[in-house]
C-alpha cells in the first residue's frame, strides 16, 4: 500500500490565490511543503488563476494531476476551484496551517484580506474557540493594499517602510471610507509616508489585541495569513500587546505565513484520503 502520497492545498481569497504541494508519509505522520505559488487576481477570472497556479507548480515538480495527485482540497473561495476532491473551512484551515508552521503556539491569528480571527487552538491545530472582526474594511489587509496604492506603493514595500516610521500617525476613522479620508488628508498636511504607513498598521493592531484580550488568548501566538508577512504589523501588534501590563504574548511569524490557509488544506485533505481510504478502499487507488 502506498504510504507517501502528494496532496495540493489551494486558498482563494480577495485579491490572491494561493496554492501548495505537500508530501504526507502516512506511516509516520509527517507533510513536508515540497513548492507553492502565489498569483494576484487582479482583473482575470479567478477561476482561470486557480488553474494556472496549480499547473505551474505540477509542471515544475513533473508531477501528472490524474496519476500524481491524491487529493486537491480548496479553502476560502472555494467554488473557485473545479478540480478540487473536498473543500474545508477557512478557520479550519488557517489553524492547521499556523501549526504547521509554528508548532508550540495556542493561538493563531489570521490576519485576512477582508477581517481578522483569533483561534484557539490545542497541539493538532483543532479549533478550540475564537474571536473574530467584522467585515470592515479598514481592519483589513485589503484596506492596507488599497491605501499603499494610493501612496504609490508596492503592497511588498509596505512593512520595511512602516520601520522607519519615528512619529506614526493613526487614522482616526472607524469604517474605511473615514480612514481612506484621514489618510488623505494625512498626505495634504505633508505627514511622512512611514508615519502614515505605520499610523496604519496600529490602527489595525488595535483591533487584533483587542481580539486577544477578549478571546482570552494564550500565547505563543502565529501571525498567518497576508499581513503576517508584514513586518510592521507584527512590530505594531508586539508594541500594543506589550503594553498589557496583565499578560505578555510571544507571537511568532513566518517569512511563508500567506500560505497558511493552503497548506491547512492540504494537510486536512492528507487525512481525509487515508480515512475514506479506510472506510471504502475501493474509491482509493492503493
Amino acid at each position: 500500500m502506498k504510504e507517501r502520497i502528494y496532496t495540493m492545498g489551494v486558498d482563494v481569497g480577495g485579491s490572491y490565490v494561493k496554492a501548495v504541494l505537500l508530501s504526507y508519509d502516512h506511516e509516520n505522520g509527517q507533510h513536508t511543503l515540497i513548492d507553492k505559488q502565489t498569483e494576484k487576481i487582479r482583473k482575470r477570472n479567478p477561476k482561470d488563476v486557480v488553474v494556472e497556479a496549480v499547473d505551474m507548480i505540477l509542471e515544475r515538480q513533473k508531477l501528472n494531476y490524474d496519476k500524481d495527485i491524491s487529493y486537491l482540497a480548496s479553502t476560502g473561495e472555494g467554488e473557485m476551484v473545479e478540480k478540487k476532491t473536498g473543500h474545508f473551512y477557512s478557520m479550519t484551515s488557517h489553524a492547521k496551517g499556523g501549526i504547521f508552521f509554528s508548532p508550540t503556539a495556542k493561538t493563531v491569528v489570521d490576519l485576512g484580506g477582508l477581517y481578522v480571527r483569533a483561534i484557539k487552538v490545542d497541539s493538532r491545530g483543532k479549533v478550540i474557540d475564537y474571536k473574530m472582526t467584522g467585515q470592515c474594511a479598514s481592519g483589513s489587509g485589503q484596506f492596507i493594499e488599497n491605501i499603499s496604492r494610493y501612496l504609490g506603493l508596492a503592497i511588498e514595500e509596505v512593512g520595511d517602510i512602516s520601520l522607519k516610521s519615528e512619529n506614526p500617525e493613526v487614522p482616526s476613522g472607524i469604517c474605511a471610507v473615514l480612514a481612506e479620508t484621514d489618510v488623505i488628508n494625512l498626505v495634504s498636511k505633508g505627514i511622512s509616508t512611514p508615519n502614515i504607513v505605520k499610523g496604519i498598521n496600529l490602527s489595525i493592531a488595535q483591533r487584533v489585541v483587542k481580539l486577544l484580550g477578549s478571546l482570552g488568548a494564550e500565547s505563543p501566538i502565529a501571525l498567518v495569513g497576508g499581513m503576517g508577512m508584514n513586518k510592521g504589523m507584527v512590530q505594531a501588534i508586539e508594541e500594543l500587546a506589550a503594553d498589557n501590563k496583565k499578560k505578555s504574548f510571544e507571537f511568532l511569524a513566518h517569512p511563508d505565513s500567506i500560505y497558511s490557509g493552503a497548506l491547512g488544506a492540504a494537510i486536512w485533505g492528507g487525512y481525509r484520503y487515508f480515512k475514506l481510504k479506510e472506510k471504502q478502499p475501493e474509491l482509493v487507488n492503493a
